[in-house]
């Protein structure tokens, strides 16, 4: 036991420094301090290493012994490098689990907060906004929270928005002295292009509507049946709904052809085509296809559907009580001073019909031609020679236009 140890010296009994008969014996070497060290760090790392593996750690042996009595001055602090650096002990992979699910949990709360902070923002705003738009519309209720806005709401909202947009730039348009001057140069030209070309559009309309009333009786008939009629003259084309009046009084110029017309179908007998139902040679008759609206007369429209007729169909002319039955034969489209189309040399009761086309002009004319079958065309009297200067250059056709009547023009 030394003398100087601590804990053997009595209670009240002085400290008193021993010299030692050693040079080396005073004080601990410096060349000890590094091995105290190693030894501390080893105590310190045995007790980390408990902790962590739970378990009583096994003492670390010494390699070099150690004095006792060395302990190290109170000036002398150990180096920082190897008290903090040296020999770390590993972290286990359960603890690195749990250090990184630590951070997800914490991330995945922060990005929870900031989103829904997001969502409550918007929906204040747009609940601000349905707000204002319910002050601004009248007789509207401010929605709360638990009435939200409807779709029906919303539509009605963005239409009572337009209406008034358009009334504020309507106003500002009728205030414009740029207005007036415009709007009646407008009128003006949607007038002048409809009396120009009324009959254009109403000759198409007419094209598929049926131009006239016909009588049942007069479509379900034998052609080879003479069939007893009022004496009235009539033309009847079943196929085409037609059934109107003929004018056999008529004249071949053009005044009495477009007056006759207004009341019907007129008789265009000229020299060599002279002849009458039931007679031999060509009985022609002339009607509107298309005329101006603003033309006296029910019939303006009753030949727009005359190109539709094709071989074989049936016409019907009824003439002083008799019923004739023609069936046709021939279309052709002429110009309208070809009127030598009309003049050839035949045995055979013929009827042709003349109408403009095509529709809604007079740039040409139709002609559509049928030969008598019933009564038997050998019966057929000879048509009377016509020795009067009924001769004419051109065939009827419509009345002039909006402009050629501006400019004093007849349409030929």
């Amino acid at each position: 036991m030394r003398p100087d140890d601590p804990n053997t010296r009595r209670s009240g009994t002085p400290l008193i420094p021993q010299r030692s008969f050693s040079p080396t014996s005073s004080t601990p070497s410096r060349n000890t301090q590094p091995v105290q060290q190693t030894a501390a760090a080893n105590v310190v790392r045995g007790q980390l290493e408990h902790i962590y593996s739970g378990h009583t750690p096994t003492p670390t042996p010494q390699t070099t012994p150690v004095q006792e009595t060395a302990q190290p001055e109170p000036h002398e602090t150990q180096n920082p490098y190897e008290r903090t650096q040296t020999n770390h002990h590993a972290v286990q992979a359960d603890q690195w689990q749990q250090y990184h699910s630590a951070w997800q949990e914490y991330y995945q709360k922060y990005y929870e907060r900031y989103y829904i902070g997001q969502v409550h923002q918007t929906q204040q705003a747009l609940e601000a906004r349905v707000a204002e738009a319910s002050h601004q519309v009248p007789g509207s209720e401010q929605k709360t929270e638990d009435q939200p806005i409807t779709k029906e709401e919303a539509i009605y909202d963005l239409r009572s928005k337009l209406k008034s947009q358009i009334r504020d730039s309507a106003k500002k348009v009728r205030k414009s002295r740029h207005f007036m001057p415009i709007v009646a140069a407008c009128s003006v030209m949607l007038v002048f292009v409809f009396l120009q070309y009324n009959r254009v559009l109403f000759a198409n309309v007419e094209a598929y509507v049926s131009p006239g009333n016909i009588d049942p009786v007069n479509i379900i008939v034998d052609p080879s049946t003479e069939v007893a009629v009022s004496p009235e003259p009539k033309l009847i084309i079943p196929k085409i709904n037609v059934d109107v009046p003929v004018d056999y009084n008529a004249k071949p110029d053009y005044d009495s052809q477009m007056k006759s017309m207004e009341n019907g179908i007129a008789w265009f007998g000229i020299p060599g085509a002279n002849s009458k139902p039931g007679q031999v040679g060509n009985t022609v008759l002339s009607g509107h296809s298309s005329n101006d609206i603003i033309d006296q007369g029910s019939y303006k429209f009753i030949f727009a559907r005359l190109d539709q007729l094709a071989n074989g169909d049936t016409v019907y002319a009824n003439y002083q009580g008799k019923r004739y039955t023609y069936t046709v034969t021939k279309k052709e489209v002429v110009k309208p001073t070809e009127v030598s189309k009309l003049v050839y040399p035949t045995d055979k009761p013929v009827l042709t019909l003349i109408t403009c086309t095509p529709l809604g002009t007079s740039l040409n004319r139709l002609l559509v031609t049928a030969e008598q079958v019933s009564p038997s065309p050998k019966e057929a009297a000879q048509a009377p020679t016509d020795n009067s200067s009924n001769a004419t250059s051109a065939m009827p056709g419509n009345s002039p236009t909006f402009i050629q009547r501006l400019f004093g023009a007849n349409e030929q």
